[in-house]
């Protein structure tokens, strides 16, 4: 379900806000929601929940399936005593030097509630359980950290903003809930000198509290920081903090919406599913599995309270069906939805894991179809990937006990949320996933709407081109991690990323380029945690309004205009400092049409205004250094081709039989027909309309010949490449990794003129299949800067992304300024349409369809059928659509 924020936060002043679920969201089972006693047994029942989330409950904790998870527990606790009693001048816990170090003074407070949690398992004397002792030293510890590191508001709010206001308080707070007893007894001013001490630290709340109007008070963040002041005022008894921290956190569930927003807030779950956090940034695979995490383990926290709200949880079942689901693949969640944490070693199954664990506490508030829906897809990604969640690793030893109950059912199904054949646009963060039997394929892109990629702390130092068209190819039955993740960005070159154009140069990391993890000059406004410094630094945009694409059922189309970024502009401008550096991009006009068997890509404007070598690397694999590799393919005159290189090939397949898999490419257009060193001059294509009918256009055209007169060919390059993955992050471990890195592509040398290029992506390609695309059934009709667009006859589909004011043409396709269209003629001779605007600045998009009379059989809400003179002019509504597709069928 979707809610609107507008209506939400409408109500906020109320004593208690409205629920924002659906009106028809199933009864929670059992007695959950159920009307309270009071203030005092809501505080009660707030507690013992908490400690059952944190702890477990003694039949929790009696489970077999268990054991493992309280082991860890036990072991975790014991390892932090041991280094307490290794401590060092300056230092609480041993190897964590205390006073300029905000992580480690957060670390410190964490290894003290990873002592307390140990001593409070219910239900076991084992381990340290109810260890007294135990116990004390941390209360002792608590004591002097506060004293002597935390306490003094001066000394403090050091380095990380959300150090001190977030990641110390989940410790801090979680340790009142766990030893707020003991605490009163033998300490009964610390708790509230930590409270106040947390409360101060907020400091960009206000008056010690959330500020709804704050940036940094927003989506997860939000969450995690009202989650803490739930968890304060339960074990303070302070029930207007609770209060005011739930009517805070239900803010995270309204829908944004991006024409209406409240207090300026971008960040958060958007009606196509998508996820933004940092205002700008594609984030559902981390901040967003953050979110989810946190908002549930609150449901969990508020059941049976007068704080409960038994609508949320279908919100959050909607979050997980459009918003994580198609982002899943086998348990991996894809790397384009990461940001920064995609350079770190934990990976997409871990964050996947986080998914898993929600899901798994959600299914006990949810009806019974929806929980057995969630169940089976627990199933399937407990089947699918190759490395499964480790239940141990879970937070709650009640979700362990769940998750098993959960798989044991006899009648249990396993099945993927996603449909088989599926096309998930998600325009609001410009992200788009196709999925067919066998693979996924993930495109990132940017505008001036999304940011360009994400760098910060040291974290994701290589970025630039991530959300440049970069894709990645994902096939079943690979382990993932050895395919992506933080080895891919280790191995494969920043500016070979799949699907980038970039220009051919060396850039240096931010700390490369100044010393330190940010552009530190406050003078200018650039601090670690500014404004600026996120325009500019961590998470510029792009400066162009296209990006997006129609999406017909399960098949789809997705644009992009490359174009500079926001910090590039700006120096270009003169608004920039002149030591801060910023880098010129390529040019490129792309489009991405997603079918059946292929992506067919197209790609005009090719080169760089400044003269520089430019590559564009249609995809790029690694293997394991002793995997299996081939590379096998056709030249355009029939010969075979084997191995890497540059040739004029028709197409060309890359194997690894080590894994069982293979991708091929199909080289449809604008490519060389000869070996460059004996090929003739060939002239360009005329300028006009092809034998469809089709605006090719004069970019597209020369742009093509330019390329067979230098002679531009694909370049294939299998090597073995040896790197740290400290190279992408700073705090990853020395480790180095070696894989064999594959790369197809081409390359334009300096001052080369723009090109046009055409090709396909084709998964599981056999070489037969390969050899079958000279006979069809791929057309391109158009490509240039102005109109690109393709036929697949088999199909009857034909598809066209319009980038420039005017009238394009594309087979029977009139389409009047930017916008992207797909349409399909069905076997009874009924026309599918469906059209979106890119830019999501149109009021409407007009298609004309040239022929036969047609009348509307079917379409979206305000859609438009007129009869026009040659043919059928259909308007689609495109205003405050935010990019989403609507869609018509006629005949």
């Amino acid at each position: 379900m979707r809610m609107s924020r507008r209506a939400l936060l409408s109500a906020l002043p109320a004593a208690w806000l409205p629920a924002v679920g659906p009106p028809h969201a199933a009864a929670a089972p059992r007695s959950a929601f159920a009307a309270p006693a009071g203030p005092e047994a809501d505080r009660a029942r707030l507690l013992a929940n908490a400690l059952a989330v944190l702890a477990g409950t003694p039949e929790s904790n009696a489970r077999p399936e268990v054991s493992d998870k309280l082991a860890a527990v036990d072991a975790t606790a014991r390892a932090r005593l041991a280094a307490l009693d290794r401590a060092g001048p300056g230092e609480l816990f041993g190897g964590l030097p205390l006073g300029t170090s905000e992580a480690n003074l957060a670390t410190s407070f964490q290894y003290l509630y990873e002592i307390a949690l140990a001593t409070r398992l219910p239900g076991t004397s084992a381990g340290l359980a109810g260890d007294l002792a135990a116990q004390r030293r941390v209360l002792a510890g608590l004591r002097r950290l506060y004293e002597e590191y935390y306490g003094d508001q001066e000394a403090g709010y050091y380095g990380n903003w959300f150090t001190w206001e977030i990641g110390i308080s989940t410790h801090v707070s979680r340790l009142l809930v766990l030893l707020g007893d003991l605490l009163a007894e033998e300490d009964g001013e610390l708790p509230a000198a930590l409270l106040a001490a947390m409360d101060g630290y907020l400091r960009n709340g206000r008056d010690g509290d959330v500020d709804l109007d704050s940036r940094f008070h927003t989506g997860a963040n939000l969450a995690d920081i009202t989650t803490n002041r739930i968890l304060q005022g339960a074990a303070l008894g302070d029930e207007a903090r609770i209060a005011k921290a739930v009517a805070d956190q239900l803010t995270v569930f309204a829908t944004v919406d991006p024409y209406r927003l409240n207090h300026g807030v971008t960040d958060g779950f958007y009606a196509d599913g998508s996820f933004l956090q940092h205002a700008s940034v594609a984030y559902t695979g981390s901040y967003g599995t953050g979110l989810l995490t946190r908002v549930v383990q609150t449901i969990r926290y508020l059941d049976g309270t007068a704080h409960a709200r038994a609508e949320l949880p279908a919100t959050v079942h909607g979050w997980v069906l459009r918003g994580f689901a198609p982002l899943i693949f086998e348990g991996w969640m894809m790397d384009m939805v990461r940001g920064r944490s995609v350079a770190r070693t934990s990976g997409g199954y871990a964050a996947c894991a986080a998914v898993v664990e929600a899901v798994t506490d959600l299914t006990a508030y949810l009806g019974g179809e929806e929980a057995a829906a969630l169940a089976g897809y627990l199933a399937f990604l407990r089947q699918t990937a190759r490395t499964p969640p480790d239940p141990a690793a879970f937070a709650s030893p009640v979700t362990v006990a769940r998750y098993a109950d959960l798989l044991a059912d006899p009648d249990l199904k396993a099945r993927d949320l996603n449909p088989a054949a599926q096309h998930a646009a998600f325009p609001a963060m410009d992200r788009t996933v196709h999925r067919r039997p066998g693979y996924a394929f993930a495109l990132a892109r940017n505008s001036s709407r999304i940011s360009t990629y994400e760098y910060m702390s040291g974290e994701n130092l290589r970025p630039w081109f991530q959300g440049e068209g970069a894709h990645q190819l994902y096939l079943s039955g690979q382990d993932q991690s050895r395919v992506f993740g933080v080895d891919y960005y280790t191995t494969v070159p920043p500016h070979r990323l799949a699907g980038v154009t970039a220009p051919a140069e060396e850039r240096r990391s931010v700390p490369e380029l100044y010393g330190t993890a940010w552009y530190d000059n406050p003078e200018r406004g650039f601090t670690s945690s500014s404004e600026s410094q996120n325009t500019y630094v961590y998470f510029p945009r792009g400066t162009q309004d296209w990006s997006g694409g129609a999406a017909l059922g399960a098949f789809g189309a997705a644009g992009l205009v490359q174009s500079e970024d926001a910090a590039f502009a700006a120096k270009r401008q003169g608004l920039l400092p002149e030591d801060f550096v910023a880098y010129r991009n390529a040019t490129a006009t792309k489009s991405w049409f997603m079918l059946d068997e292929e992506i067919v890509v197209l790609a005009a404007g090719v080169g760089d205004g400044a003269g520089r070598a430019v590559t564009s690397t249609f995809d790029s694999r690694i293997a394991g250094p002793g995997d299996a590799l081939t590379l096998t393919g056709r030249l355009r005159d029939g010969r075979a081709h084997t191995g890497p290189g540059a040739a004029p090939l028709a197409w060309l397949r890359y194997a690894n039989a080590t894994e069982g898999t293979a991708v091929g490419y199909v080289f449809l257009d604008g490519f060389a027909g000869r070996d460059p060193e004996t090929a003739d001059a060939e002239g360009t294509d005329a300028e006009g309309t092809d034998a469809e009918g089709a605006d090719r256009g004069a970019a597209g055209a020369e742009g093509a010949g330019a390329a067979r007169r230098a002679g531009l060919l694909p370049v294939a390059s299998l090597g073995t490449v040896t790197a740290s993955r400290r190279l992408v992050r700073s705090a990853n471990p020395d480790t180095a990794v070696t894989k064999q890195v594959f790369t197809v592509g081409v390359e334009q040398p300096p001052g080369a003129p723009p090109a046009a290029l055409a090709w396909a992506l084709v998964p599981h390609a056999t070489e037969r299949r390969l050899a079958g695309y000279a006979r069809g059934p791929l057309g391109v009709l158009a490509n240039s800067v102005r109109c690109q667009a393709i036929r697949h006859a088999g199909l009857g589909l034909l598809a066209c992304n319009a980038f420039t004011p005017g009238t394009h043409r594309a087979g029977p396709l009139t389409v009047a300024g930017p916008a992207s269209v797909l349409c399909r003629e069905r076997p009874d001779g009924t026309l599918e349409l469906a059209a979106c605007d890119p830019t999501t600045a149109r009021d409407t998009v007009s298609v004309t369809v040239r022929g036969r009379r047609l009348r509307a059989r079917a379409a979206d809400e305000g859609v438009r059928v007129a009869r026009v003179p040659g043919g059928t002019r259909v308007t689609f509504p495109t205003r405050h659509a935010y990019g989403r597709s609507l869609t018509a069928r006629l005949g």
